[in-house]
């Protein structure tokens, strides 16, 4: 321990000493707050610090005499002059216990206010404030020790210890130099260290009682332990409702394919389901699965060719189980060759119309083996034998009704079944006939020359829907019905076009898929058109007037003719009233002469020359006369004669 023999050569001088003691008394007083660490070890044995004390006065001669070898004085001198650091000493240490609350801070500025304030004051014997501090170290380690063991609550006591020697070591090297000068009055002090060694022990308790009030306050501040709640109980666990659609999806000889859908009601969870089957007249149940499955399917296998099963679906849950979603019927071991399959015809996937009286009989076809067991329903009763003839065959089932009635609308379910296997078809069929007329029709309003009608759907649209009305209008001069409106699907419409001074009755027809009413819905009150009272005057127009004297819009051209060939002279000529024409061979008029022929028509004027000889050539004139006035065309008409070369060579 080189701190203890450091400590041990200082202490010569008693003077210096008793200085020092006034100057750590101030020193706890700015640091109380640490102190509530340490305020548990104070409180509890205050009467037990004195013997805890007392040790180091038995354990201060112990010391003094490994001393006397090196320096036997030096030994008994400190316990006489470590009275007052003594008290002080717990007071710096008492301050740093709290490890958790800043421990560092204050301790090192205990320990720097504690140095300077030993130098200053004994500045020649500096050792002996170190003394105690070192006297108290040994106590601590050694005296104080048993004492903390019999009291369990001064457990934050070493940490006070271990920091008072660190204090102590820190200082040491400021202590070795001024050793050598109070080494010789170490004797001198010996008979002092056995007073001083007996009186520590009186004024100790009284240190304890320093932080006494801070622990109270540590107690005071403490938050109030919060009372502990009851905890909340879980709810009830709930079991599900049972699986629904319980059916077969496959069987063969030794297995049967279960199928099910989900429970409606979810509980407390899913945990799976369980299958189970017991033999037809049979109470024992068998599981077909050791442990619960997730899937809504399970193949049950191992099964006994011929044997009937009944087989039911439960749920499970922390709740416990759900009550069974069992099949509607046992199920049948064997092997199921072929399927039932009802091959519906394309027309039979619609709505199968029919009018009142017609004949209807379908033929579906099906399929599947064994033979299956044909069935039929409509509207989910059995079909009446009476009104609807059902004949079934191996290959096909036929559905007959000699005349239909509106009674046999309705959707028919053909089903065909081979063990537990079916196949189901329906088929809508629909019997309509014509709609009645509408319930009523009335006239709203007439103004000028329309007429504004209303009226109501009929009561028997004839099983189908209404696709339109039909208006017609009546003179009752006549009484003839004339179509207005057609197809029309409003419930009101606008007459227009009415004659006036006329009266008009309405009626309306209803329209459907099979035709229009046979009825009408008329009006019971007629619509007149009354007179405006408006004269209507023509205007005055003048006669044009289209009498004309004769006028040629188209001359006579003069022509070449050849003797022996028929020739025509053509002319145009317009008048009014229609003028006489005439023509003239050099101002002699043609009469009845046969060779020519005179043609007037819508004012074309022609004459024929047939066969024309070297006379006939000449002037033409066509001339036409009316009571109005004379025009007159005229052309001049040359006819060659042919000469034959040969001829005249001879």
């Amino acid at each position: 321990m080189p701190a203890k023999l450091v400590i041990k050569k200082g202490p010569a001088k008693k003077a210096p000493v008793k200085k020092v003691a006034p100057a750590p008394a101030p020193e706890p007083a700015p640091e109380p707050a640490p102190a509530p660490a340490e305020a548990p070890p104070a409180e509890a044995p205050p009467a037990e610090a004195a013997p805890a004390e007392a040790a180091p006065v038995e354990a201060a001669p112990a010391e003094a005499a490994p001393a006397a070898e090196g320096a036997p004085a030096a030994d008994a001198a400190p316990p006489a002059e470590s009275a007052p650091p003594a008290e002080a000493a717990p007071a710096d240490a008492a301050p740093a216990p709290p490890p958790p609350k800043e421990p560092a801070p204050p301790e090192a500025d205990a320990a720097a206010a504690a140095a300077p304030a030993a130098e200053e004051v004994a500045a020649p014997a500096p050792a002996e404030p170190e003394k105690p501090a070192d006297a108290a170290a040994p106590d601590a380690a050694k005296g104080e020790t048993p004492a903390k063991a019999a009291a369990p609550t001064e457990v934050p006591a070493p940490p006070a210890a271990t920091e008072a020697e660190a204090t102590a070591e820190a200082a040491a090297p400021a202590v070795e130099e001024p050793s050598a000068v109070t080494a010789p009055e170490a004797p001198a002090d010996a008979a002092d260290a056995a007073a001083a060694a007996a009186q520590p022990p009186a004024e100790e308790p009284a240190a304890p009682a320093v932080p006494e009030a801070p622990a109270d306050a540590a107690v005071a501040d403490a938050p109030p332990a919060e009372e502990p709640k009851a905890p909340t109980p879980p709810p009830p666990e709930v079991p599900t409702s049972e699986p629904v659609n319980v059916c077969v999806e496959d069987v063969n000889d030794t297995s049967v394919t279960i199928r099910w859908r989900s429970p409606e009601k979810i509980g407390s969870g899913l945990d799976g389901y369980t299958v189970e089957y017991c033999k037809d007249q049979t109470t024992d149940w068998i599981v077909a699965n050791a442990e619960p499955t997730q899937a809504n399917r399970l193949v049950i296998t191992n099964l006994t060719t011929g044997d009937l099963l009944h087989i039911h679906v439960v749920s499970v849950n922390p709740g416990g189980r759900s009550p069974p979603g069992a099949l509607a019927e046992p199920v049948r071991i064997r092997e199921v060759v072929d399927r039932p399959k009802i091959h519906l015809p394309r027309v039979l996937r619609t709505r199968f119309v029919k009018k009142v009286g017609e004949k209807i009989n379908l033929v579906i076809p099906f399929s599947g083996k064994p033979k299956p067991v044909v069935s039929w329903t409509k509207d989910g009763q059995a079909v009446d034998a009476k009104s609807v003839n059902i004949r079934n065959s191996e290959k096909d089932s036929i559905l007959f009704i000699r005349q239909a009635d509106r009674a046999h609308s309705g959707q028919y379910e053909m089903c065909v079944k081979v063990d537990s296997f079916e196949d189901k078809a329906t088929i809508t069929v629909q019997i309509v006939e014509l709609p009645g007329p509408p319930t009523s029709t009335k006239l709203v309003d007439s103004w000028g020359f329309n007429a504004a009608l209303e009226w109501t759907p009929p009561q028997d649209s004839g099983n189908t829907e209404i696709t339109g009305y039909t208006i017609q209008k009546a003179d009752k001069k006549t009484g003839d019905w004339f179509t207005v409106l057609e197809h029309y699907h409003r419930l009101n419409a606008t007459v227009s076009d009415l004659i006036m001074g006329n009266t008009y009755s309405f009626r309306v027809f209803s329209e459907n898929k099979v035709g229009r009413s046979e009825g009408a819905a008329v009006t019971k009150t007629a619509a007149h058109i009354q007179k405006t009272g408006i004269n209507y005057q023509p205007m005055d127009y003048k006669e044009h007037d289209f009498n004309e004297a004769p006028k040629f819009t188209t001359p006579l051209s003069d022509r070449a003719a050849t003797v022996g060939y028929t020739t025509r002279l053509l002319c145009a000529v317009r008048g009014s009233p229609k003028p006489k024409v005439e023509w003239m061979k050099n101002s002699m008029i043609i009469g009845e002469d046969p060779k020519f022929r005179m043609i007037n028509h819508q004012g074309i004027c022609s004459l024929e020359i047939r066969k024309p000889s070297s006379f006939d050539g000449g002037v033409y004139t066509c001339r036409a006369k009316n009571e109005l006035g004379e025009a007159a065309v005229a052309c001049k008409l040359e006819v060659k004669q042919v000469i034959n070369a040969a001829v005249e060579k001879k």
